[in-house]
């Protein structure tokens, strides 16, 4: 699908791409990344977490400080410091030809590259292509890791693997040390899970899932965001106890996060994590 597509300053994220179809406005920073600040319909409000005053950074010893910003992100798993949280702020490419949109920074000092890819289907659902590409002369062992931080006030809806496997089990359920199982923001189910955002509870809590069916809706406001993915591949070498779906809250967001294949990826090799997203009233 053709869109329109133009630069201008948002907030204090300073230039950004702006990119419309008929019914929704998309934007990302040019500034540092890559990274998707805003996603929703014209004349709704930004589904996507936007921090503002930077109250998420971590210092990264030798490497300068990394900022959450907000939105969406593509990181490496495991989560490790420095190599997950090496600082993104350093000016991307974007190139467009009306059509597809990529998003490219700079190789980093651990022998990955980060590219973002972007398109939109004639119904005007968006494809993002996450890429981790190996552009050093060794095979590297990780995981890509999209994340995708959503505004606050929403409830989030996972659907949990139904298939009856007799003896064997069928999902998977990790909890972090800081997740409280009692946690009233949580909800497990027989067949889903829902997980709210709640501005006045501040305390952590991360839940990781093998998420069968390959999607996510998150509700806030007047939008349900949709969230579509690569179903989880049982020979996949998924990292954090097999999970292809983790998602984190605290009282400021929530996340919505895809995990791939944990494995050595040769030099030249692009590790890929393909989402179709959803914005709609509902």
């Amino acid at each position: 699908m053709k869109f329109i597509n133009y630069e201008k300053e948002y907030k204090n994220f300073g230039r950004c791409l702006c990119v419309e179809t008929e019914n929704v406005l998309l934007m990302a920073s040019l500034e540092y990344g890559p990274r998707i600040l805003y996603y929703g319909l014209k004349g709704e409000a930004n589904i996507l977490f936007e921090d503002i005053n930077r109250d998420f950074s971590l210092n990264v010893e030798g490497y300068g400080v990394w900022y959450t910003y907000g939105g969406h992100r593509l990181w490496r798993s495991p989560e490790i410091v420095p190599e997950t949280y090496y600082p993104d702020n350093a000016k991307i490419s974007a190139v467009t030809d009306g059509e597809k949109i990529i998003l490219a920074a700079e190789p980093t000092p651990f022998g990955t590259q980060y590219t973002i890819e972007l398109s939109f289907n004639d119904d005007e659902t968006l494809n993002v292509k996450n890429i981790i590409s190996n552009v050093s002369d060794k095979p590297l062992k990780f995981a890509p890791w999209s994340i995708t931080g959503l505004a606050p006030g929403g409830t989030e809806y996972i659907e949990l693997n139904r298939e009856d496997t007799g003896y064997l089990p069928n999902r998977t359920v990790v909890l972090w040390p800081y997740s409280k199982v009692k946690d009233n923001r949580f909800n497990l189910e027989d067949g889903r899970v829902t997980l709210k955002m709640d501005p006045s509870v501040p305390e952590a809590f991360k839940v990781g899932l093998n998420v069968v069916s390959g999607e996510a809706r998150y509700v806030c406001g007047n939008q349900t965001y949709i969230k579509r993915f690569e179903k989880y591949n049982p020979e996949f070498s998924y990292p954090d106890f097999g999970c292809n779906f983790e998602t984190y809250t605290n009282g400021s967001f929530i996340e919505c996060e895809i995990v791939g294949d944990e494995r050595d990826y040769a030099p030249g090799e692009k590790a890929v994590i393909n989402e179709v997203w959803e914005i709609k009233k509902n």
